[in-house]
Formats: C-alpha cells, sequence, structure tokens
C-alpha cells in the first residue's frame, strides 16, 4: 500500500495567504515559488514605500495670514490679479447676459407689425 504525506504550508503573500501543498516531489518547487512571492512582495512594498515625492513647501500659513489681514479688500479678491481679473469677466459676462435677456424679453413682448 502507498501513503503519500502532504502537508500544508501557509504562504504570506499580499493581500492575501495562500496554502500550499507541498508533497515528497514537490518541495523544491514550492519553495522556489515560495521564494518568488516573498522577492516580489519585497520589491512591490519597496517600489511603493520609496517613491521620490516632490517636497513642495507648506504655503498655508502664508495664505491664512493674507486671508485673514483686514485691508478693506474683499475676500474674494484677495487672491491677486488672477481674481481680479475671474471677478471682472464674470461681472462683464454677468451684466451683458442680464442686457442680452432683457432685449430679447423686448423683441418677443413687442413684435413688428405687419402689413
Amino acid at each position: 500500500m502507498l501513503t503519500q504525506v502532504s502537508e500544508v504550508v501557509p504562504v504570506p503573500a499580499w493581500p492575501f495567504s495562500l496554502l500550499v501543498l507541498s508533497c515528497g516531489g514537490c518541495r523544491s518547487v514550492t519553495a522556489k515559488m515560495l521564494r518568488n512571492l516573498l522577492a516580489l512582495r519585497q520589491i512591490g512594498q519597496r517600489t511603493i514605500s520609496t517613491t521620490s515625492r516632490r517636497h513642495l513647501k507648506n504655503k498655508v500659513p502664508e495664505k491664512q495670514k493674507l486671508f485673514q489681514e483686514d485691508d478693506g479688500i474683499p475676500l474674494y479678491l484677495k487672491g491677486g490679479i488672477s481674481d481680479v481679473l475671474l471677478y471682472r469677466a464674470t461681472m462683464v459676462l454677468a451684466v451683458g447676459g442680464t442686457a442680452y435677456a432683457l432685449y430679447q424679453l423686448a423683441v418677443a413682448a413687442f413684435p413688428k407689425k405687419q402689413e
């Protein structure tokens, strides 16, 4: 009678554990697979954790100081020239759109007389 003894070897593989059944002839293949999985896991962790990040200066305290100053400038204009240009463009479009809407309303309210 031929009996084979097999054992369950837990393999720590990220994000879950695999169970590898090993027997007499499969042990070398399983060990190679285990080493490859562990090496791949280490490479993945190293790549993610050591990626270069751009180190930017924290500008929050400067911006807080700028926006909390009481200098009479409205909050929506304290961002600089870009805020001023965006505000003026918005006002021009809003006033122009309102004027055009009133013009079209007048045209629709007083149609031309047909003779």
